[in-house]
């Protein structure tokens, strides 16, 4: 009976179910908290006023209208983009070919909100590109602001998810099938349409509604540049944090509304994948062929074009944090370390980049313990618990950052949970929204692991977590730093969640970004954005350095 009641409380069953309780705590408790808020009146009865009252005004149903307009035209433009790069870069051999895949990666890593500042330095009103255009053309141009410039900084972000996605696709398709078409007299454009794009459908219907889900909740770049063109997640954001009219019930509703849509969007991939997906062997994998003459030309001028288009805000960013400014945030020319100098040294505030690198590697050891645990769980002890488990992690990757901001301020902001406010809260936070790269890296090394391997450990004297500790870590490692290096600059760049949540006192880099955006301190904003930059270019070529490749496709 005792070895029973062992084997039945061992490591791995007592892990489960910490684990699991955190979850429960730091996910599903705050989302009910959301859902009990959005139909419980202020005297306490059940209502669903706040549903209706969405619903019968036009101006709060007509900014959930204008996301879907933003994010339909952006994920079109993101798919043909990414589509027809990843077909050019893998299918013809370009000069470059690995610092092209280098730039287009890194111009995903950057937040969009970054894009949406650096857009406003070349084309707001007044912008430099926007001064040469008045100056040259008889038609003053008013900027970007409104539907046309968010779209154009989604578009120009979301589009290498789509590259790397396909990309990953045409290395696994057998190149004799575009080659028996040619034969049969099939032309290029023939080819890639009956050949090609069928073939990598059920790959672009995937990244395609990654990039839905991701423009869908962006918050940053529709409050930056959206001015009068309101979307849905920056209403959410005026109705629980503006300055004047603020409604917790109404906000509470509209997470509510905003999750179930994230939610459908997140079974309808799945259910796209597991009806689409299949396997294919590369008998005789695409290679890149060179082709000369004009073609070639013109083919290198498209992706250079693009990719520089697509870099632009980046090299924008550092070239304006040497840029002297005066008053209002105008450039007056000439080069200047001030702008670090007042980043850097100046106590006020350089404690938003020590909060950004202190909080990351907190929150990153905890992603990696973590992750590495609900991947071995997940593959190796499959049950209820673990597949729960599994299931309740992916959820903050769905739900967008504001609303899991909101639903902590709400689970978290009394005793004996009185956390809102401290740096506890905002690394949970963090933690919990980039847990998912590290796990799903470490689902996909675990799955190439023999159990016979940790079998053998055992039989020559080690028990389960000396077996675990000793042979499956150190064989899992590669895979796991290399999810944990993604995790890590996407964690450092979080706005949406890290908004709602930060005080003086643990403000981070992309709050501080933001703010000085909206004050106008462009000088500051830009340095503040160079240190993230460099810093996510740093870790990605450490994560080329660790996984050994030369390009990253999913």
């Amino acid at each position: 009976m005792n070895g029973i009641k062992e084997k039945k409380l061992n490591i791995w069953s007592v892990s489960t179910f910490v684990i699991l309780a955190f979850a429960v705590l730091f996910i599903i408790y705050p989302l009910v908290l959301i859902l009990y808020k959005s139909v419980i009146s202020d005297s306490g009865n059940l209502s669903f006023a706040y549903f209706t009252k969405f619903f019968q005004k036009k101006y709060y149903w007509s900014t959930l209208i204008n996301s879907f307009k933003v994010t339909i035209v952006a994920t079109l433009i993101s798919t043909l983009l990414g589509l027809m790069m990843a077909y050019l870069l893998r299918s013809i051999v370009i000069t470059g070919n690995k610092y092209l895949n280098i730039m287009i990666v890194m111009s995903y890593l950057s937040p969009p909100f970054i894009g949406a500042y650096a857009w406003i330095q070349l084309l707001g009103r007044n912008g430099f590109i926007t001064r040469v255009i008045n100056n040259i053309l008889p038609v003053k141009f008013a900027g970007i602001y409104g539907f046309a410039g968010i779209v154009l900084v989604f578009s120009l972000q979301s589009f290498p998810l789509v590259y790397m996605y396909t990309s990953g696709a045409l290395k696994s398709l057998d190149n004799s099938l575009v080659e028996a078409a040619e034969s049969l007299g099939c032309n290029l454009w023939d080819r890639v349409r009956l050949i090609i794009v069928p073939l990598v459908t059920p790959t672009l219907l995937a990244s395609s509604l990654l990039v839905f889900m991701r423009v869908f909740s962006d918050f940053g770049t529709p409050m930056l540049i959206g001015e009068g063109y309101k979307t849905f997640p920056v209403m959410i954001y005026g109705q629980f944090m503006g300055e004047v009219s603020t409604d917790d019930h109404f906000a509470a509703a509209l997470c509510v509304i905003i999750i179930g849509i994230t939610l459908f969007l997140f079974f309808l991939q799945r259910f796209l994948s597991a009806k689409f997906t299949y396997s294919m062997t590369a008998l005789k994998p695409m290679e890149a062929v060179k082709i000369g003459g004009v073609k070639n030309i013109l083919v290198h001028l498209l992706v250079y074009g693009i990719v520089f288009v697509a870099i632009l805000p980046q090299l924008t960013v550092i070239t304006t944090s040497f840029l002297k400014t005066g008053s209002g945030g105008l450039y007056t020319g000439g080069f200047t370390l001030e702008n670090y100098y007042n980043t850097l040294l100046s106590k006020n505030n350089n404690s938003a980049i020590l909060n950004t690198y202190l909080f990351g590697f907190i929150a990153i050891v905890i992603v990696v313990v973590f992750g590495i645990i609900i991947a071995y769980l997940s593959a190796r002890k499959r049950s209820f618990f673990t597949s729960t488990l599994d299931t309740l992690t992916m959820l903050p990757y769905i739900i967008p950052g504001s609303v899991l901001g909101i639903s902590f301020l709400y689970g978290f902001n009394s005793k004996p949970l009185l956390l809102s406010g401290t740096a506890i809260l905002m690394i949970i936070s963090l933690s919990v929204r980039r847990m998912p790269y590290t796990i799903r890296s470490s689902n996909a090394i675990i799955g190439q692991i023999s159990p016979s391997v940790e079998e053998a450990a055992v039989s020559l004297g080690c028990n389960e977590l000396q077996s675990f500790l000793k042979i499956t870590v150190p064989m899992m490692l590669t895979g796991v730093l290399s999810g944990a290096i993604m995790s890590w600059v996407t964690l450092i760049s979080e706005l949406s969640s890290s908004i709602i949540l930060y005080t003086s006192k643990t403000q981070t880099l992309t709050v501080a970004i933001y703010a000085e955006v909206i004050r106008s301190s462009f000088g500051n904003a830009a340095a503040y954005s160079t240190i993230l930059t460099v810093t996510s270019i740093l870790s990605l070529l450490i994560f080329f350095k660790i996984s050994g490749k030369s390009d990253i496709s999913i």
